[in-house]
């Protein structure tokens, strides 16, 4: 599934690899010391005079792009470093570590008693982080949490663009404080469009994928994490504190395999299940029914306040599915 996941995810964010004829590699100037001007430009996004003396980090660099650089920036910044998978191999990437297998790191932090963890992706444009508990603290949290301390420290936050599946509490959480927040679809190029359109300046997924335009022009796991660090060092807040002030909502989703390309306006019966459930949350949830770009699937998933209500609808609404076009 995860797998399954992460291809079409890069399906519909439209990336893609560029070949280079082999006999223009020759001509390209190799830029010295990349990662030292790297390390230098990540810092130059967090605050002058701010520093991490004191804090204690675990950093997940995945055994990829950020193995040299992402602990430089922490330590240059004044904390202390513990590094975790930093040694590539060119098949060892995103290997039982990294953000999208974060139990190594929540170990590390409970048994090495740091101040939290920092998970980043293999690429380095996706990060997630541990708080000093070893509890998981995900995309959209730390998007809630970096818009929230740009809204009440910052002169304010303009707005927040999130995809199809961003959690509803952070969108709820958003509400409450007075900072608009709009859905696109699934992938980075989306949610930059929307920043685009609205001339906002901050929007990512759940799965740790932030975008902060005014600080670069994509996404970037060490300059959201360094967000999210400043959100904590001027506000003298741990990162279990902050992450509270957003409920994430129970989500629920199931996967039904489908023998036919869908489209929910052909099949009424599926479209009044949908309805009957919304009736049934009463503006308390979401409904959510969304074919996969890769697979012959359906994906049913149902978000709300009560967890209970979530797995009775998304059970109730898959079946519906199974029976129609199952």
């Amino acid at each position: 599934d995860e797998v399954e996941e992460k291809l079409e995810e890069l399906i519909e964010s439209d990336l893609s690899m560029h070949y280079v004829a082999p006999e223009k590699l020759g001509r390209a100037k190799r830029l010295e010391d990349a990662s030292g001007r790297y390390v230098e430009f990540a810092k130059s996004t967090f605050p002058d005079g701010l520093r991490l003396d004191g804090m204690k980090i675990v950093v997940d660099c995945a055994n990829g792009a950020t193995y040299n650089t992402a602990p430089k920036v922490f330590r240059e910044l004044g904390a202390e470093v513990v590094k975790l998978a930093v040694e590539p191999d060119g098949f060892n990437i995103n290997e039982n570590c990294g953000s999208t297998k974060p139990g190594l790191l929540q170990d590390a932090v409970v048994n090495e008693k740091a101040d939290m963890g920092i998970a980043l992706d293999g690429d380095g444009d996706r990060v997630v982080f541990v708080d000093h508990l070893g509890e998981m603290v995900d995309g959209d949290e730390l998007l809630f949490v970096i818009a929230k301390h740009r809204h009440e420290h910052q002169g304010g936050c303009s707005g927040v663009a999130g995809t199809l599946m961003s959690n509803l509490g952070m969108e709820v959480s958003l509400r409450e404080l007075g900072i608009p927040f709009v859905r696109t679809k699934v992938g980075d190029r989306y949610v930059i469009e929307a920043l685009k359109e609205r001339k906002w300046q901050l929007g990512g997924e759940s799965s740790g994928h932030i975008i902060c335009s005014d600080l670069t022009t994509t996404g970037d796991g060490v300059v959201a994490a360094l967000q999210v660090l400043y959100a904590m060092r001027e506000t003298g807040a741990s990162l279990n504190t902050l992450k509270k002030g957003m409920k994430k909502y129970p989500q629920s989703m199931i996967n039904v395999r489908i023998g036919e390309k869908f489209d929910l306006d052909n099949f009424p019966v599926i479209k009044q299940a949908v309805v009957s459930a919304e009736e049934e949350l009463q503006d308390r949830g979401r409904v959510l029914l969304r074919p996969s770009g890769t697979e012959p699937l359906v994906r049913v998933m149902v978000e709300a306040e009560d967890a209970q209500l979530v797995n009775k609808l998304v059970h109730e609404v898959a079946g519906v599915v199974e029976n129609e076009v199952g």
